[in-house]
């Protein structure tokens, strides 16, 4: 594996502002979400609206992506991304979703999820994770990928390369009529081949007019997940892979998400809606 220091935490720049004219989430300013205690499943219209919410979001992630570079500070992969998004008319979801300070997350090597861009400069040989999530007309779409920085070592690109893989395996197995632990047992028995670690505390979620619906979706195989997926559901499937545990630390902001071991790890996520055959992504550039 590549024999990078391990990260700790940088500066975080103020506050990017939002337009007026673009709708904030009703969380906003506040310490919490409204709890949600809508359906799962949405209409067609709300559905359509999401798939414009998941372009958006796709399109700002890519555009962030091709600023990732040696050099490059993970704030200003946070610029890119808040920049294009409010410029086609959306809120970035994360910015003050219970306090989150920024608009999109950066997970690089170590960290699992919900890192926080700040001065971090990228190195080459990195990994990072950008989560991007977009809100416009009432609701969501939540997707991430993660990227290589440079000349990156074959352990790591093997890790990124096979947590795509269980994610496009777990969208596969998503059928009306099954459970929920379907997709986990795709994504854990896909890991198992190459030993890694599935993240089990940090999971898929309902997502609509709330960003998180409470509607939980484990990338392992749990025996509690027994909601059976009917047609019009809408959620996210987010695997998490790593090169050692599953078990982690977190850093004193409360949010940046560390393996304990310290070893690398990769995550993919799209948002999809159930069909009557299937899984559509809404999370298409």
């Amino acid at each position: 594996m590549s024999g990078q220091s391990l990260l700790v935490p940088g500066e975080i720049s103020p506050v990017r502002s939002v337009p007026g004219n673009v709708r904030r989430p009703e969380y906003v300013g506040k310490p919490g979400p409204t709890p949600y205690t809508g359906p799962e499943i949405q209409d067609s219209d709300t559905v359509e609206r999401m798939r414009v919410a998941g372009r958006i979001a796709a399109q700002a992630m890519e555009e962030a992506a091709k600023h990732i570079a040696p050099g490059v500070t993970t704030d200003e992969l946070d610029r890119v991304a808040h920049e294009f998004m409010v410029d086609h008319g959306a809120y970035p979801s994360t910015l003050g979703y219970r306090g989150f300070p920024k608009s999109l997350c950066t997970s690089v090597n170590e960290v699992i999820c919900h890192g926080i861009p700040d001065t971090t400069v990228l190195r080459d040989g990195d990994i990072v994770n950008l989560d991007v999530t977009a809100y416009i007309n009432g609701v969501h779409g939540d997707n991430n990928a993660t990227y290589l920085c440079g000349d990156v070592d074959e352990e790591s690109r093997l890790l990124v390369e096979r947590t795509r893989e269980s994610l496009n395996r777990a969208i596969k197995a998503v059928r009306p009529g099954r459970q929920i632990n379907v997709i986990g047992r795709v994504i854990e028995s896909y890991a198992k081949r190459f030993g890694y670690g599935v993240v089990r505390d940090f999971t898929g979620h309902g997502i609509n007019t709330s960003f998180h619906s409470g509607l939980i979706v484990p990338h392992y195989d749990s025996p509690h997940a027994t909601t059976v997926m009917k047609p019009g559901m809408t959620f996210t499937i987010e695997p998490m892979l790593t090169l050692g545990t599953h078990e982690y630390d977190m850093w004193d902001d409360g949010w940046t998400v560390l393996t304990k071991d310290r070893k690398r790890t990769a995550q993919f996520e799209h948002t999809l809606v159930v069909t009557e055959t299937g899984a559509d992504i809404l999370t298409l550039p």
